[in-house]
């Protein structure tokens, strides 16, 4: 029986054996195939560089390497080659000088899976050009409508005012309201109302984005990305999130079903009739990409990609302010002078605060709330300084290279709203300021996010004056390194109404 046993065991081990070298011999005739490359570190023959740096700070990683090897970097996740490009003049060449060569978008199995390969941010080719010229389109000429996007923005910004104001001087956390009050901009946008806070469906839109920021920026959702079917196979937040996305696609779906009949096609009021009336024009075209599975994944795209990362800017803004009450200061009184406290603040108002635009703008480069964009495909094989980057393969803009770049900032380490500014104090535009990305597949979401920055940030520092539970100078303001992004520390603080 033994000798049986011992028998099996080393069969056993011996398949295993040969299994693993033909994994080995499949993997190494992979990276073989790509011999040139971009040149990187040598990677595991079996997991790649996974295990050469800390997933949470990956982009330092990215950094290090570009400072090593130069503007364009190989690493390997598992067997799947990377290309870093960092610096300015790269990103440049590429994104926008190569444009249509790295328009393409990775196939993120968590994107993937939260989209079905549809909407805009997962898509490439035919589809993703039609879905962004119309959503651009469509954000743009919102002002067909009864109400402008500026007054949606506005009204949550009214509404956030007066919820701070219900706090009566005492500490709180601001990360919830903020979260809820740009949620409910995407919401007036999309369904074409607001919801209160106690609204089932509400809560329900909220717990889904908030659970999928909470797994992409995990080390779950960053194994998951690399292997996806294996971590299917375990327990955890994915599950419950893969549910609630389907419940916020069924509500989306059904909303559109709803206006079919009802929209009225001189004047669609939100971004849903808007589609659908679209839908109805092009029903007789087998080809067209207006359909129910687009529109859905459009929606959810808005909604995860326009929440947290403006709410969690508007947060880590007020962070700053804090610690640098001379900045704030500097703010109100601009604003008190230009705007008053009669009247809410305006985007026509930005045009004449220029000290507050800077900061607006030194708070985003500061906070580099996403050192790497979404990954981008190479949408064929390409030829760039020297090297062959082949059709499929995963490309990382490196934003935060530039964001740091000594060469192209005055103060490039430090918080200072003069990296804005020039000699005489007005609004200067830097190229350098890439927080939104370069070229063709730049924030969809960037004119949208420039109006809500603005607005809230003049908006509360108009009727607040916000102080930390601490004194300043030990107020920890640096970002929180996440796999996903920068996101401020969580705090309490004092809203102080200004008389």
């Amino acid at each position: 029986m033994d000798i049986l046993l011992a028998l099996k065991t080393n069969v056993v081990s011996v398949v295993m054996a040969v299994l693993v070298l033909i994994l080995l011999w499949k993997i190494r005739g992979k990276q073989s195939s790509f011999e040139r490359l971009p040149p990187g570190p040598a990677p595991n023959p079996l997991l790649g560089n996974l295990f050469q740096f800390n997933i949470k700070e990956a982009y330092k990683y990215y950094l290090e390497l570009s400072n090593r090897y130069g503007s364009v970097v190989t690493i390997w996740l598992a067997n799947t080659p990377v290309v870093i490009i960092s610096g300015y003049q790269a990103l440049k060449d590429t994104m926008i000088g190569l444009g249509e060569e790295f328009s393409g978008r990775a196939v993120y199995p968590l994107l993937m899976k939260s989209t079905y390969g549809y909407g805009v941010l997962s898509t490439s080719g035919h589809r993703w050009k039609e879905m962004r010229r119309f959503t651009l389109m469509t954000l743009k000429n919102f002002g067909m409508g009864r109400r402008s996007i500026e007054e949606r923005v506005r009204e949550e910004a009214e509404n956030l005012v007066e919820m701070f104001k219900k706090c009566e001087g005492s500490a709180f956390s601001p990360a919830d309201m903020l979260f809820n009050a740009l949620n409910n901009v995407i919401c007036s946008i999309v369904f074409g109302h607001r919801f209160e806070i106690e609204d089932p469906q509400f809560k329900s839109l909220l717990r889904t984005v908030n659970t999928y920021f909470t797994v992409l920026s995990s080390p779950l959702g960053q194994i998951y990305n690399v292997f996806p079917r294996l971590v299917s196979l375990f327990p955890g937040k994915h599950h419950q999130l893969f549910k609630d996305l389907e419940e916020a696609r069924e509500y989306c779906k059904r909303e559109a079903q709803a206006r079919m009949n009802t929209l009225d096609p001189s004047c669609p009021q939100d971004f849903i009739e808007a589609f659908v009336l679209k839908m109805k024009e092009e029903r007789d075209n087998p080809d067209t990409e207006y359909n129910f599975d687009n529109l859905v994944s459009v929606v959810w795209n808005m909604f995860s990609a326009g929440t947290e990362t403006t709410s969690s800017t508007i947060r880590y803004a007020l962070l700053l302010m804090m610690k640098h009450q001379d900045i704030q200061e500097r703010v109100q009184q601009e604003i008190d002078e230009v705007v008053g406290q009669d009247r809410w603040p305006s985007v026509e108002d930005r045009q004449n605060l220029p000290y507050t635009d800077a900061v607006i703008h030194e708070i985003q480069r500061y906070m580099d709330l996403a050192p790497i964009a979404v990954p981008h495909k190479m949408m064929c094989d390409t030829e760039y300084s020297g090297y062959i980057i082949p059709k499929g393969v995963m490309v990382f803009p490196l934003l935060s290279s530039v964001l740091i770049d000594p060469k192209l900032w005055k103060n490039p380490n430090c918080f200072d709203p003069e990296n804005f500014l020039d000699a005489v104090g007005r609004f200067q535009k830097n190229d350098a300021f890439v927080v939104f990305g370069m070229g063709k597949r730049a924030c969809l979401g960037e004119a949208l996010a420039r109006i809500e920055l603005f607005i809230f940030f003049t908006s509360l520092l108009q009727h607040f004056t916000f102080k930390a539970t601490v004194p300043p100078e030990e107020l920890d303001t640096t970002p929180k390194d996440c796999s996903f992004g920068r996101i401020p520390r969580t705090y309490e603080c004092y809203a102080i109404p200004r008389k």
